[in-house]
């Protein structure tokens, strides 16, 4: 052996224990975002006081000086309510997975400082990965999806640096994250290789690069559909004087308000759609490139396609008067389901000139 290939196979063995090392941390993330739901639920006073100082700070009181006697009277300001889209109710945003509590937050600021001492980790595991095989690690689906976690995580401590009131998206990102890199190691583990002929372009860092960002920012675009879903029914149940039970109440009612939640979703969506339209369009040039065609009807081709027709009709039902809501909630979820199928089960069952999944 080489000292060039030892070095490659020590680098290989350097990402592999970091990417396990990551998820040792990302597991102990897991558990600090539980007990944060878990220790801010315990205490109603907290989420209460929370609540009653947010309304204080949302209507300072009016100093009013009478002109007879020179006597100060305190007037309470009115309540500003901002009115939310046409249809839709104007409910306030819960105090998130702390609830309001101390404790809870403690954990909660413990979860996120251990999502990001993993996200560092992961991003070491795949900087080592690409060292070893002196290329860009997105060969295989091992190496897209150690990315891709990477990417999803950082894209959500981004939201969080920005002062973006996303931490109720921990919880389910980290599990996801845990999954992602479970299936990596065991099932699509590839070890390191060199690129077929048709992937050495510079376009395979264009590319998959801005698929993988997509696909990143797509994921918080559907954690935060399915959330509004349940907190859209949560919230037609206390209108209409229902009483859900403990865990709903529990949970939900510490989320975002339905229409907050609906917002977020459309905004990373519409953000991000036209970069999926330039990934499809780049995709499209290196074809051309490397196969003499710039559209193939290959499966790979026809379901990135599909992705972009299904956020497509996502985003014209957000401007359609009867598909606002729920209806374009389940189109959004509909669209995330076509990339899924798209990286997985296109890779893994279907045979075409994207087949480069190595498993």
């Amino acid at each position: 052996m080489t000292l060039a290939a030892a070095t490659n196979e020590n680098l290989a063995n350097i990402s592999n224990v970091l990417i396990y090392s990551a998820m040792a941390v990302y597991t102990l993330a897991f558990f600090a975002h539980i007990a944060e739901w878990v220790f801010g639920s315990r205490s109603k006073v907290g989420r209460t006081a929370a609540a009653l100082t947010g309304a204080a700070a949302a209507a300072p009181a009016v100093m009013v000086r009478s002109k007879q006697g020179g006597s100060t009277t305190v007037l309470d300001r009115p309540k500003i309510v901002t009115r939310s889209a046409a249809g839709t109710r104007d409910v306030p945003d819960g105090p998130g997975a702390a609830g309001g509590t101390e404790k809870g937050d403690l954990y909660g600021r413990i979860a996120v400082s251990l999502t990001v001492l993993a996200f560092l980790i992961e991003a070491g595991g795949v900087v080592a990965r690409a060292m070893s095989v002196q290329r860009a690690p997105w060969g295989n689906m091992y190496e897209f999806s150690i990315t891709f976690s990477t990417v999803a995580v950082g894209a959500y401590l981004a939201f969080l640096l920005a002062k973006k009131n996303i931490r109720w998206v921990g919880l389910p990102l980290v599990t996801t994250v845990l999954l992602d890199l479970g299936i990596a190691t065991t099932v699509l583990y590839t070890d390191s290789d060199q690129l077929v002929p048709a992937l050495h372009s510079y376009w395979l860092w264009i590319h998959v690069s801005t698929a993988i960002i997509c696909g990143a920012v797509f994921y918080l675009g559907a954690v935060g559909t399915a959330l509004y879903l349940f907190r859209d029914s949560y919230e037609n149940k206390l209108a209409k004087g229902g009483r859900p039970g403990a865990f709903a109440t529990s949970v939900l009612d510490r989320l975002p308000s339905a229409a907050s939640l609906d917002k977020f979703s459309y905004r990373v969506n519409a953000a991000v759609f036209p970069l999926w339209t330039f990934t499809i369009i780049a995709g499209a040039i290196w074809a051309g490139d490397a196969w003499g065609r710039y559209w193939g009807w290959d499966p790979k081709e026809v379901w990135s396609f599909i992705t972009w027709v299904a956020y497509a009709c996502y985003l014209h039902a957000r401007a359609t008067a009867g598909w606002k809501g729920r209806k374009a909630a389940y189109l959004a979820l509909i669209a995330f389901g076509c990339w899924l199928f798209n990286y997985y089960g296109v890779n893994i069952f279907v045979t075409g000139k994207h087949s480069y999944a190595g498993v």
